[in-house]
């Protein structure tokens, strides 16, 4: 059974979703400045990001941080 859960913000994102957005609010450029990874500053791709973000629990989990920043501001306002 799903189990709802409001107040998670990455309830029903998929990792792939996730970095797609971060992408394109920040750019590869300054994603890779954000979080110090090679798939993001070298040579980056949704593909080979995704290939090392679910086998590297440290990374995700920095993404995912940055994600939910993106979402809510200071006040905890959704950012359009």
């Amino acid at each position: 059974m799903t189990e709802i859960q409001p107040n998670n913000p990455l309830h029903g994102k998929t990792l792939a979703a996730i970095v797609t957005h971060l992408v394109e609010y920040y750019g590869w450029e300054e994603l890779g400045r954000r979080i110090n990874i090679r798939c993001f500053s070298r040579d980056p791709s949704i593909k080979s990001s995704l290939k090392f973000l679910r086998k590297t629990d440290w990374a995700r989990q920095k993404v995912e941080s940055l994600y939910i920043e993106t979402q809510y501001s200071g006040d905890g306002a959704k950012k359009g």
